[in-house]
């Protein structure tokens, strides 16, 4: 009888859950998988601290900008805050396509809301990054099964 393997599985996954879990088909190499992990980093301190934290110290820069919109302070301390949720999220395995995606659709709002209230001044910004948090969201997607799992787990 022909001897079979099972797939390759990430450890802290397995430890964590219980469960085995495949390889991403998406990162084959470990280079692919530190350039991945090393964009999600980036990408959360600069949620976290360049973009969350003005709106949550209630920045000028961001309570300006908030009240040219008419949204005001509980728009701005909704918005960082779902923007700190974000960054987090990109670093918590099981949170990361999630979070990405999350924070996607996000950045389609906030090009939106630069081109219709703000001219489009800074319209490119949310549009660049939309690029790395679809890469990420569709890279780690076999973690949304993980997800799955542990939140039926807990019912």
């Amino acid at each position: 009888m022909p001897e079979t393997t099972a797939p390759a599985t990430t450890a802290s996954a397995a430890e964590s859950t219980g469960t085995v879990v495949a390889e991403s088909p998406v990162l084959r190499g470990r280079p692919a998988r530190i350039a991945l992990r090393t964009v999600q980093v980036l990408l959360a301190l600069f949620y976290a601290i360049a973009s969350a934290l003005p709106k949550l110290i209630a920045h000028s820069s961001a309570a300006g900008s908030f009240d040219d919109m008419g949204w005001g302070s509980p728009g701005m301390y909704a918005v960082g805050v779902l923007e700190l949720a974000g960054a987090i999220g990109l670093l918590i395995p099981v949170l990361q396509s999630v979070a990405a995606t999350g924070l996607a659709a996000m950045m389609v709002g906030a090009f939106v809301v630069q081109v219709t209230v703000f001219d489009g001044q800074y319209a490119a910004t949310p549009l660049i990054l939309i690029v790395p948090l679809a890469l990420i969201a569709w890279a780690r997607r076999d973690h949304n099964a993980d997800l799955l799992r542990l939140l039926r787990h807990r019912d």
